[in-house]
């Protein structure tokens, strides 16, 4: 895989009216430097505001994938990241003059034609990837869809849809070799849609700038004259237009034999765009749409947060732990005899966290707690789980090494257990709220899978 930062030679522009506003709209490509990302910018609005294309900044998956920070907005963005993210490109700056993407036809392919020929150059620092090292794995049960993600050496798709109708049934198609296959094998494949749905987009005034070019539209009912003659009005046809033998509204050349199924992969490569850097890893996806890619990106950036944190703190490989004692050490400020936990385990940052204490009957506390029969105290087994919940407090903060975590009120606290000497404390902390530097977390505590302890903590995060 390609190991430099890419951007463009020079800039470039392509025009035309977006899908669901109909406003006409400019989209110019401008080469950034190194480590700028993707950004789309609304060239339109008084100081030009920039939208970073991260997937926090996502606001609406309805119809698409919108983009927006406080009231500026970006709509339809999937197939314009998707032609950045297909030529592996890491920095360009797209400026707008409208709030909505152009259609063209519908496909990437105009978007990878324009930056191919504006030239793609490699930038003189490396690439940075988010390196899969175990399946990850998005379920939604109602809907059927599944996604899986499981470790490789380069970045593969593999993409099945099932749909009950002939003219679209059963596909899947695969992508192997990014460089060699996207803008030949899948940028050209157009976003489709059934007939049924065409005419509630057009009900709910959406698709003003749709032709019949710009998308397959395939018959999942019989359509009437009267149906036919709305859709033509609402799409500024003239001339008339038939169903095909295919299924399909109009006379359509279809580009490729599964052209659908590969559109879905053109979409799925948008929206991982939003992760802000490329994976190594093969994801397996069934049914799904923009809402679970979205869904199946934030899973993805918990893991980036995480292995940064790693990078930041964990010096040397650790296969056993996510943190072991010397990262913690350079984590929380506690120390000798006040440092509570010996390794973290798991983490999702911001969602939850696994700590264990290894207790000895070293621990000077039991010097007196009790020397007769010695049991850690309460309120210890409570400071250990906020110890490790301050872990979980890591990426909340924007320079967490300047933080401290103060305890600022306890609820529910329940003594289940003692915990003895010999015992292994394994204390799981979530996130209940947290917002303005102030948290809540449930903490728990475990022994041989048995609960010995728990706790609702209330804190505070203030600088040191």
């Amino acid at each position: 895989m390609l190991t430099n930062q890419r951007t463009i030679k020079r800039s470039g522009s392509i025009s035309g009216r977006g899908l669901h506003t109909g406003v006409e709209c400019r989209l110019t490509f401008v080469p950034a430097p190194v480590g700028h990302g993707l950004k789309f910018v609304r060239t339109d609005l008084e100081g030009a505001p920039e939208i970073p294309a991260l997937i926090n900044n996502v606001v609406d998956i309805e119809r698409g994938t919108t983009l927006g920070i406080g009231d500026v907005r970006v709509h339809t963005v999937e197939h314009v990241l998707s032609a950045l993210a297909g030529l592996q490109l890491d920095n360009v700056r797209i400026e707008l003059d409208a709030e909505e993407a152009p259609v063209m036809d519908g496909s990437a392919l105009p978007f990878v034609d324009l930056l191919q020929a504006l030239d793609v150059v490699e930038q003189a620092e490396p690439k940075r990837y988010l390196e899969i090292d175990h399946t990850i794995v998005y379920h939604d049960e109602k809907k059927g869809v599944d996604i899986v993600v499981v470790p490789s050496d380069r970045f593969r798709v593999t993409y099945m849809i099932d749909y009950k109708n002939p003219a679209l049934g059963t596909q899947y198609t695969s992508l192997y070799d990014i460089e060699e296959e996207f803008a030949r094998d899948f940028a050209g494949a157009r976003t489709f849609c059934f007939f049924s749905e065409l005419q509630l987009l057009i009900d709910a005034d959406l698709i003003k700038g749709g032709r019949i070019e710009s998308a397959l539209v395939i018959i999942d009912k019989e359509a009437t004259d009267e149906e036919i003659d709305k859709i033509k009005r609402a799409l500024d046809i003239r001339e008339d237009i038939k169903v095909s033998n295919k299924g399909i509204l109009g006379e359509r050349h279809i580009r490729y034999p599964n052209e659908p199924v590969r559109h879905k992969v053109v979409d799925l490569m948008g929206d991982l765009a939003l992760l802000g850097i490329p994976i190594k890893g093969h994801i397996l996806a069934a049914r799904a749409g923009h809402e679970a890619h979205v869904e199946l990106v934030k899973k993805l950036n918990k893991e980036l947060q995480k292995q940064r944190l790693q990078r930041k703190y964990q010096v040397g490989a650790s296969d056993k732990c996510v943190f072991d004692i010397n990262a913690i050490k350079r984590i929380l400020p506690h120390r000798y005899p006040f440092l509570m936990v010996d390794k973290i385990i798991e983490l999702v940052p911001g969602e939850w966290v696994t700590g264990v204490k290894n207790v000895s009957i070293n621990e000077p506390f039991f010097e007196g707690h009790f020397p007769e029969r010695p049991i850690m105290p309460g309120v210890l087994v409570v400071e250990a789980m906020g110890q490790v919940g301050g872990v979980l407090l890591l990426n909340t903060e924007a320079n967490p090494d300047e933080k401290l975590v103060y305890f600022t009120g306890l609820e529910k606290v329940k003594f289940r257990k003692p915990v003895t000497p010999g015992d292994q404390l394994f204390i799981r902390v979530e996130m209940i709220y947290y917002k303005r530097g102030i948290c809540k977390m449930l903490g728990r505590a475990f022994v041989n899978d048995q609960l010995a302890a728990q706790a609702e903590m209330q804190a505070v995060v203030v600088d040191r």
